[in-house]
Parts: C-alpha cells; structure tokens; sequence
C-alpha cells in the first residue's frame, strides 16, 4: 500500500494538528520543543500546560517547524527556526557557537513521530520539509545536532529525539563537528541553485 506523505510549514492555523501529534503523554507532551527555548528556571517551573501555551503563541507568532500528515492523518513535526531562536543551544557544551561556525544557521532541533506512524520513513521527509522550510525563509545554511546510533545503539526512541546521524547524511548533510562520541553537529550549506 502506498502512503501519501504531506509536509507542511506549520503555524496557527495548524495548531489542533500539533496538539495531535504531541499527544498527552510521554517526552513530547512534557517538552512541546521548549527545552532549547526556555531558560532552565521557567522549563522547571513550567506546566505541561505552559509550555504547550508557548508553543501555541509562538506558532501564532510564525512558523516554528513542519508538520507531517500521513494520509492526511497528522503524523509528525520537526521544529526549525534560527539558530537565535534557541537560547539554549548557544549555552549547551554540545551546541555552542565556535570561532569556525556561522552565526546565525537554521537549527533542526528535535523531531515528534506519533508511535504508530513510526518506521515508515517520515523523518527523513520532516527533515527534507525543514530544509526547505528553512531555504524558503532565507535560510543558506542548516544545521542538526544528532545522535550518532553507531557509536549508541541502544539509545531509546526518546533520546533519538535529536534525529540521528545516518539520518542527516543521507539528506546531504556532512558532520562539522563531534563534540562527544556519540553526538555530531552536521551542517548543509544551500545553494539558490538546488
């Protein structure tokens, strides 16, 4: 059977869908893409409720990311946006700015795929709608922080949250860096021309 997979810049209009695929439980639930937004005080602080209130007002502020819809069903989400976007990656040992790096790129920070849309390829298609959703925007540069399986292979389908490396490589992405065994800054510079 063949599956027809949509991606779509999400924004206010989209919200009832990413209420969906965060669900009510588990890690998205919990998260609703704040923990690289939020200092860590107001993260501890906040209610699930809260931070699905931030997501709500920031998605009616733009788009933050792209939805997936698997045969119209919404399916998936990967948060996108600049780099700025995301105080906590310029404090993270992981994802901090270095003298080499550029600015300002588009980061993908995280990926929800509901559980029973899950091994049926939709990363890799949230990953190819943040790209051009990124490229859309003005983006010439993006970047993601995976988790490397290889060096891991038992890491959980929580804390693959991240994407992982293979997944990145084969989107075109190349590794900038490795700030740990098992994690990768991996870069795609994007030309006007692709």
């Amino acid at each position: 059977m063949v599956h027809e997979v949509v991606i779509r810049s999400a924004d206010a209009s989209a919200w009832e869908d990413v209420r969906t695929v965060f669900g009510t439980v588990g890690d998205p639930a919990g998260c609703w893409c704040q923990w690289f937004k939020l200092p860590r005080a107001a993260w501890d602080a906040g209610s699930r409720d809260d931070k699905a209130e931030s997501m709500r007002a920031q998605l009616e502020e733009g788009s933050t990311g792209v939805i997936a819809f698997l045969d119209g069903e919404p399916a998936g989400w990967a948060a996108v946006e600049p780099f700025a976007a995301y105080p906590a990656l310029s404090r993270s040992p992981i994802t901090r700015r270095q003298t080499e790096d550029p600015a300002d790129p588009w980061a993908v920070t995280c990926f929800v795929v509901r559980p029973e849309f899950r091994r049926r390829g939709l990363a890799g298609e949230l990953l190819a709608g943040a790209v051009e959703h990124a490229r859309d925007r003005g983006a010439t540069v993006v970047e993601g922080y995976p988790v490397d399986t290889e060096a891991r292979p038992t890491l959980s389908s929580a804390e693959r949250y991240h994407g992982t490396v293979a997944l990145f490589r084969a989107a075109g992405f190349e590794v900038a860096r490795r700030p740990s065994a098992s994690r990768a800054i991996m870069r795609r510079r994007l030309s006007s021309a692709e």
